[in-house]
């Protein structure tokens, strides 16, 4: 459900029909068809939406300003829009250059408005008139009453132009542009996500500007000309009339053929939306990815410098302690700074270290395709080094673990160490799955009945996963584990790494009875292979016996 205000032209107001129109609108719509979601609208004044966010009515407000206080209750997309607000007064009223020079003057101003926050918040002291709409402030400004309004620059100039009020005219912009974006409670923070995401994808790839221009540029370009609209108007329709006649014939020809190809046409569309979404998510993380890696290598420098210099002060710091029981540092007793600081200094430096790993799985996630997929790779070696890696996080989590190699040893061609990784964070999901330390986790290597394919089953008598998460799993920044610190960018690396390799990733869950994680890659079979024992054999069958 998006809120939006019934009479904010043009960003988002009620057509002729009522039905809800605008930037805004058209934006939310172009947001939700590329994402895949529905929406529906809920259009009323801007104080009726407002309190509809707030009680749980509405999940998102699509025109909605930022300010620090509301970002306090409120979690904010990025803009969308700049929004200029202005004074407008009736053509024969004294000139304001400052918000300060309407102390004592009546200035109205859409009621609940960032506007009339600010007032407020400011403490202008104004005789604040608080009204409905836009339209309503403009309408009364014309007929003589209050003294000022504090409006939107667009919508003011389209609805005067509207209500053809020519008395009025804006006289100063004494504040800075508002920032208009999407708006939601915190409870709905994935859903500010997707809107970001989405947002992000129509600015790469240039469909925002062109709604923007559809709705901005009648407010910013000159008149048209008319008899030259009307020749090429002609130029059209005779152009359209051959047009139609040749679609017509091949209509006929060609009809069989477009029914056999409409399913196919639509699955390949919406596989070039999916794939452009990634592309331009791919190009915002590694921007993000380079930007956080200069002052978080500063950090990671710095922290121990900081440290080794606070542990070569402390005998000095201890010994005027003694002379002075009352020695404090930032506002604390030395004693309980001495005891507390180190365990800052180390709590900083895991933090940093948490930046940096998330950075690299920005970073992998954004990675094109690895150039060092060319070597062979032993598939029950690259599991057993990885069972090596998280054999603490395994042990802490149950005590039924089992492995079934295949002993016909798949090789493939890739890189081991990306591999290893998927292997890796599919295993670490397997042990956060488990509720209880007498869950199961099995893994497999088999090989296809073809034997085309070498397969990697791992399975977990966990959890399970809700089916209304099933196709979100390998979507960037997806995760059920946000509060345990978790990314959502494991599996959106993982996929990817295994489609550079040419695999396969299915899943197969139900609640409450666990997970089957399946991945395949194509065989790779030299004609000089040679058959051989797998090297790891003694330490799996040790760790099967512990």
């Amino acid at each position: 459900m998006v809120g939006a205000d019934y009479n904010f032209p043009p960003y988002e107001f009620a057509g002729e029909n009522g039905e809800p129109t605008g930037y805004t609108v058209e934006l939310t719509k172009a947001i939700a068809e590329v994402m895949g979601v529905h929406v529906r609208f809920e259009m009323g004044n801007w104080q009726s939406v407002l309190e509809g966010l707030y009680s749980g009515r509405l999940d998102i407000l699509q025109g909605i300003a930022y300010s620090d206080e509301r970002a306090q209750n409120i979690l904010f997309s990025s803009p969308h829009s700049i929004v200029n607000y202005s004074i407008f007064a009736r053509k024969n009223s004294p000139s304001v250059d400052k918000v300060s020079q309407l102390k004592n003057k009546e200035v109205m101003i859409q009621n609940a408005s960032i506007m009339h926050e600010y007032l407020l918040d400011n403490n202008i002291q104004a005789i604040i008139v608080p009204v409905k709409t836009h339209a309503e402030a403009l309408r009364l400004l014309a007929s003589g009453q209050h003294d000022y309004a504090l409006t939107a620059n667009s919508p003011s100039l389209y609805l005067s132009k509207e209500m053809k009020l020519n008395n009025i005219h804006a006289i100063a912009s004494p504040i800075a542009g508002q920032r208009l974006g999407y708006g939601a409670l915190p409870k709905n923070e994935e859903l500010i996500a997707l809107f970001n995401e989405g947002l992000a994808i129509l600015k790469n790839t240039g469909k925002q500007q062109k709604i923007h221009e559809k709705w901005f540029g009648t407010l910013e370009s000159a008149p048209f000309p008319w008899k030259k609209l009307g020749l090429y108007a002609a130029s059209i329709i005779i152009a359209l009339l051959l047009a139609i006649s040749v679609i017509g014939i091949w209509n006929s020809m060609l009809r069989k053929e477009v029914e056999k190809r409409s399913y196919q046409l639509k699955a390949q569309q919406e596989q070039l939306i999916q794939a452009d979404k990634m592309a331009s998510l791919g190009v915002l993380v590694s921007g993000v990815a380079h930007e956080i890696n200069n002052p978080t290598g500063l950090l990671m420098l710095n922290l121990p410098i900081l440290k080794s210099a606070w542990e070569d002060a402390l005998p000095y710091l201890a010994e005027h302690a003694k002379d002075d029981p009352n020695f404090s540092l930032a506002g604390l007793r030395f004693d309980r700074l001495s005891q507390e600081l180190p365990y800052l200094l180390d709590e900083m430096d895991q933090s940093t270290l948490r930046i940096r790993n998330i950075v690299n799985d920005l970073k992998d996630f954004a990675r094109e395709e690895p150039n060092e997929i060319t070597q062979e790779v032993n598939i029950n070696e690259v599991v057993s080094t990885a069972i090596r890696l998280v054999d603490t996080s395994i042990r802490n989590v149950t005590d039924d673990f089992e492995i079934h190699l295949d002993k016909r040893n798949a090789i493939i061609i890739g890189s081991a160490q990306r591999v290893e990784q998927v292997i890796i964070n599919l295993i670490i999901n397997a042990c956060d799955a488990l509720e209880n330390r007498s869950n199961t986790i099995r893994i497999t290597t088999t090989q296809s009945l073809d034997e085309k394919d070498v397969l990697i089953v791992i399975e977990d008598k966990g959890r399970g996963i809700d089916p209304a998460n099933m196709l979100r799993l390998t979507d960037p920044f997806f995760t059920t584990k946000r509060e345990q610190g978790g990314t959502g960018l494991g599996l959106s690396v993982s996929s990817a790494i295994i489609k550079a390799h040419h695999g396969k990733l299915a899943f197969d869950s139900e609640l409450g009875k666990g997970t089957y994680v399946t991945v395949s890659f194509p065989v790779y079979k030299p004609s000089n292979a040679m058959e051989g024992t797998f090297t790891n054999t003694d330490y799996l069958e040790s760790y099967i016996k512990k």
